[in-house]
């Protein structure tokens, strides 16, 4: 009566944090933080509320299902700003594809794109171990075998996915990437993505690149798929790659639910099909207000350096620890720690920092769980909270 692939999903990895701290008491005399969470704190333009309320005589009316014609050319000019791709390359009404959160369009694209069979077998989906939880429960759902391609100290905390054997990259019909990385904060580079994108056009898989940290990042800029896809004056450049983007971190307005997917035409076509069935459309309100936030950069320098200024704190903080490493992109400290679960009881019990641990960020593969000995740590909170509270943690480890 019930699918059965829910089952093979299990708990995610907040449920499962739930369950470990709920019978542990947090130190006493100390003031909870949750650090486990990567939801920005600072707060957001103060135009978003204004237009809100300007438009709010909306809600009245069904949002379009392919959003307004002024948010998507919002997405793809901000697109050419951010990566200097010509202006009027890329077709609004054909290339973007507005979505309601990121989350939910990385979980409907595998729904897209993935077939019952790939060259008579099981398709695979490939994805980096540790993982953002969406994307292995799209596998799942989609009916796919999830292949975890550590991303270690090894590897640069990217995924291999040259190094996958002949059979799975022959049943090969989707890969995810994040870019930078959740949760390592690794950047992809121009050589890796080339690659990368090279590999999807040989096996004809798709690839999709979670871009959703990209003006996150602490020195260079990171480079964008789409960017190193369009080479030339051919759009068949756009071939097998999507890319997803949002404002929820650019902007710190994760409760608008503002994204976008990018790229194949063809691909994307299909994948709005797709959401005319089931998909969530944005209220008009959100959707004037989307569109300003993309249109003005003004406000997302302040935004990257408040984060970078989070990360000299924990560099103060924690950099004589041997398994502190400064990201290069993203919000999270992925920090060494030894048994990840000890150490995330053990900071909320003697300092109430609630952490989330490595090993449910992970999948258990022929050298272990590669997010065993790690501890996530979202550095989101203002300066003089996150001060004090890496403080408490440099105490206990």
């Amino acid at each position: 009566m019930l699918n059965p692939r829910l089952d093979i999903l299990g708990p995610g990895p907040f449920q499962r944090l739930a369950a470990l701290l709920d019978g542990v008491a947090p130190a006493a005399g100390l003031e909870p933080l949750n650090m486990a969470l990567g939801e920005p704190q600072r707060a957001y333009p103060d135009f978003v509320a204004e237009i809100i309320d300007a438009n709010r005589h909306l809600y009245g009316r069904y949002p379009p299902q392919k959003a307004s014609p002024e948010l998507r050319r919002a997405n793809l000019t901000w697109l050419e700003r951010r990566y200097g791709l010509a202006p009027g390359r890329l077709d609004p009404e054909r290339h973007v594809v507005p979505v309601h959160g990121t989350r939910e369009g990385l979980f409907m694209m595998a729904l897209t794109v993935v077939p019952p069979r790939v060259r008579g077998r099981k398709p695979a989906v490939l994805l980096p171990n540790p993982f953002y939880h969406c994307y292995a429960g799209a596998a799942i759902s989609a009916g796919a075998d999830p292949i975890f391609v550590p991303a270690v100290r090894e590897t640069g905390y990217l995924p291999d996915f040259h190094a996958l054997d002949e059979e799975t990259l022959a049943r090969t019909a989707l890969c995810y990437l994040c870019s930078p990385a959740n949760p390592q904060g690794a950047i992809a580079d121009r050589g890796y993505l080339e690659r990368l994108i090279g590999l999807a056009r040989e096996r004809d898989f798709v690839l999709l690149v979670d871009e959703c940290y990209a003006e996150i990042y602490d020195r260079e800029p990171p480079p964008g798929a789409l960017e190193v896809a369009l080479v030339g004056e051919d759009l068949d450049g756009l071939d097998n790659v999507v890319v997803f983007h949002s404002l929820s971190k650019r902007s710190s307005v994760p409760g608008l639910r503002s994204g976008f997917a990018a790229g194949d035409a063809t691909i994307l076509d299909r994948f709005f099909r797709l959401r005319t069935y089931g998909g969530p459309f944005m209220a008009l309100p959100a959707d004037a207000a989307a569109a300003a936030l993309w249109l003005d950069d003004e406000h997302v320098g302040p935004t990257r350096d408040y984060y970078r200024g989070l990360f000299d704190l924990a560099e103060k903080h924690l950099g004589g620890h041997p398994g502190f490493r400064r990201p290069a992109g993203g919000f999270f400290l992925w920090l060494e720690v030894g048994d990840s679960e000890a150490t995330a009881v053990a900071l909320w019990h003697h300092a109430a920092i609630r952490s989330l641990p490595g090993a449910y960020l992970g999948r258990v593969g022929p050298a272990g769980n590669p997010g065993l000995n790690y501890l996530r740590l979202a550095l989101v909170h203002p300066s003089e909270i996150t001060d004090e509270a890496l403080g408490r943690i440099a105490a206990v480890l």
